[in-house]
C-alpha cells in the first residue's frame, strides 16, 4: 500500500516540477539573453552557435532554478493534497504527514546530492566554455577591434589600416589602406581610398566593406621572370565606389571555440578552490604586513619630526615661544606645514585602502562561490520542508496563491544572500558566515513551518485573524444594529 502511495505522491510532485522548472530555467534564458544581446548581433554567428551559448550558460544557472522549482513543486503538490482532501483521507487512514513527506524528502535529498556533484563537476567546465565563448564572440566583430592609424592583421589575407574609426558601432571608416598578403613572387593588390563603411552581408561568413573615391593599385607578374616583374608598372584603377567582401569565416568557426581564458575560480572545483583561497590568503596577508608596515614608517617619521623639533626647543630653551607670541605669518606657516604633513598622511591612509578592498573582495568572491557548492545543495532541502509545509497549510492548488508565496520566500533569501554577499566582499562579515546565513535564516523557519503543519495548525485562516483583531477594527466601524428603526 505504501509503495503505491510513494509513486503517486512522487508522481504528484514531479507534474508541477518539471512544468516549473521549464518555465523558470526559459525566463533565465531570457534574461540572460536579454543581457548578451549586443554581443550577438552582427557578428555573423549561425544558429546552432548562439543556441550552444545559450547552452553553456543556461547550465549555469540550474543551481539557482533547482531550488526555487522544489519549494513551487513541493508547495503546489501538497496544496492540491489538501484541496482534494486527499491529506485527510491519509490521515484518516493512519498515515501521519511526515509519512507523506518522508517520500519527497528523499527524492529532495537525491536531488540536493546530484546538484552538488554538478555544481562541482559539470558548472565549472561550462562556466569556462561560456567565458571563452563570449570572450572570442566580442573579437568577431572586425570594424570594433581595429585601432586607428594601425596597421591590423585580423583579416585573413589581408593588411589593413584605418586612420579614423566613427559611428555608433564602429562602422563608419576614413583613410583606408587595405594591402594584400603576397609573397615577392605572388600578384600583389593595394587598395587605398578616402572613406568606407562596413556593411552587413547576405553570408554573414563574410565581410562586407563599400570604398569611396579611391584608387586599386595592382600587377600581374605572378609566374614571370624577375626581369619582366622589374619592367613592368603597376596598375592604378580610379573608382568612385568599390565593394569587397572578405572572409572571415575562421575567426567566427575556429576563434570562438578557442580558450584563451583559463584562469579563473570559477573554472575549479571545490578541492581545487581551497588551493585558491590559501593563495590568496596568503598573498592578501603579505600585502596587509606590507601595508602595516608603509604606514608605521610614515607615521613614525612624522613623529620624529615633531620629536626633533621639540627637543631643539628644548636644548634652546630661550628660543621656545609660544604660538601667541609669534607673528601671524610665522604661525600661519607653521600650521600650515603641520596641515599638510597630516593630510599627506591621510591621504596615505586611504591610498592603502583602496589598494585592500580588491584582495579582500577577491577573497571574499572565492570562498563564497565555493561555499555556495556545498550550501545550494542544502536549499534545496529546506525549500522542501518549507513549502511542503505551507501547501500542507495552504490546501490550495495551482498557480495562484502557492505561486505567490514561493516568490516571496524565495525573494527574502535573494535579499539576504546578495545583502551578505556584499558585506562579505567590503571586509564587513566573514565570507565563510556570508555564504551560509540565508540557510542559517531560513532553516529555523523550515522547521517552525514543518511544526505547524504537523500540528494542524490553521495559520492561514482568515478568520482567526479577524476574530483576533475583532477588538481594535469595531472601533472604526459603526454599529449598524437597529439602524433601521432610528
Amino acid at each position: 500500500m505504501f509503495k503505491i502511495l510513494d509513486r503517486y505522491i512522487i508522481k504528484t510532485f514531479f507534474g508541477p516540477f518539471f512544468f516549473i522548472f521549464s518555465v523558470l530555467f526559459f525566463i533565465f534564458i531570457v534574461n540572460i539573453v536579454w543581457v548578451q544581446l549586443g554581443q550577438f548581433m552582427g557578428k555573423g554567428l549561425s544558429t546552432f552557435q548562439i543556441l550552444k551559448l545559450l547552452f553553456y550558460l543556461g547550465v549555469n544557472v540550474i543551481s539557482m532554478v533547482l531550488p526555487l522549482t522544489i519549494l513551487l513543486a513541493s508547495i503546489m503538490a501538497f496544496g492540491e493534497f489538501g484541496e482534494r482532501y486527499e491529506l485527510a483521507a491519509m490521515k484518516a487512514a493512519g498515515i501521519s504527514l511526515t509519512r507523506v513527506m518522508l517520500p519527497l524528502l528523499g527524492v529532495t535529498t537525491v536531488m540536493a546530492v546530484m546538484l552538488y556533484f554538478f555544481s562541482n563537476n559539470i558548472i565549472p567546465d561550462f562556466q569556462r566554455k561560456a567565458k571563452n565563448m563570449l570572450f572570442n564572440i566580442a573579437q568577431t566583430k572586425p570594424a570594433l577591434n581595429f585601432t586607428p592609424g594601425q596597421f591590423i592583421d585580423q583579416i585573413p589575407g589581408y593588411m589593413v589600416k584605418f586612420d579614423k574609426i566613427t559611428g555608433e558601432n564602429g562602422e563608419n571608416i576614413e583613410g583606408v589602406f587595405i594591402h594584400k598578403k603576397a609573397t615577392s613572387y605572388e600578384n600583389q593588390r593595394s587598395i587605398v581610398a578616402q572613406k568606407g563603411k562596413f556593411v552587413q552581408a547576405v553570408n554573414k561568413n563574410y565581410l562586407k566593406l563599400v570604398l569611396y573615391n579611391g584608387y586599386v593599385y595592382e600587377d600581374n607578374f605572378e609566374g614571370r621572370g624577375e626581369n619582366v616583374r622589374i619592367k613592368q608598372p603597376d596598375q592604378a584603377i580610379k573608382f568612385d565606389s568599390l565593394t569587397s567582401h572578405f572572409d572571415i569565416s575562421d575567426i567566427i568557426s575556429k576563434a570562438i571555440e578557442e580558450e584563451k581564458i583559463t584562469d579563473d575560480y570559477r573554472f575549479q572545483t571545490f578541492t581545487e578552490l581551497n588551493k585558491t583561497i590559501d593563495k590568496t590568503k596568503s598573498d592578501n596577508d603579505k600585502f596587509f604586513t606590507t601595508v602595516n608596515t608603509d604606514v608605521l614608517n610614515q607615521t613614525n617619521s612624522v613623529i620624529s619630526y615633531m620629536d626633533s623639533k621639540q627637543n631643539r626647543a628644548k636644548a634652546r630653551p630661550k628660543q621656545l615661544l609660544k604660538m601667541d607670541t609669534l607673528k601671524s605669518e610665522k604661525r600661519l606657516e607653521i600650521i600650515h606645514n603641520a596641515y599638510n604633513r597630516l593630510e599627506s598622511l591621510k591621504g596615505s591612509l586611504e591610498a592603502k585602502n583602496s589598494e585592500i578592498d580588491p584582495g579582500v573582495k577577491y577573497y571574499g568572491k572565492v570562498v563564497i562561490y565555493q561555499q555556495r557548492i556545498i550550501t545550494y545543495s542544502f536549499t534545496c532541502i529546506i525549500f522542501f520542508l518549507i513549502g511542503a509545509s505551507l501547501g500542507s497549510i495552504i490546501r490550495k492548488g495551482g498557480m495562484g496563491l502557492p505561486v505567490i508565496i514561493a516568490i516571496v520566500i524565495f525573494i527574502v533569501f535573494y535579499i539576504i544572500n546578495v545583502g551578505t554577499e556584499n558585506m562579505s566582499w567590503s571586509g564587513k562579515l566573514n565570507p565563510y558566515l556570508a555564504a551560509w546565513i540565508p540557510n542559517i535564516i531560513l532553516f529555523p523557519f523550515g522547521m517552525w513551518m514543518t511544526y505547524k503543519a504537523l500540528t494542524d495548525s490553521q495559520l492561514f485562516d482568515a478568520e482567526k485573524y479577524k476574530a483576533f483583531f475583532k477588538p481594535v477594527t469595531q472601533f472604526f466601524v459603526k454599529d449598524k444594529e437597529h439602524q433601521r428603526y432610528q
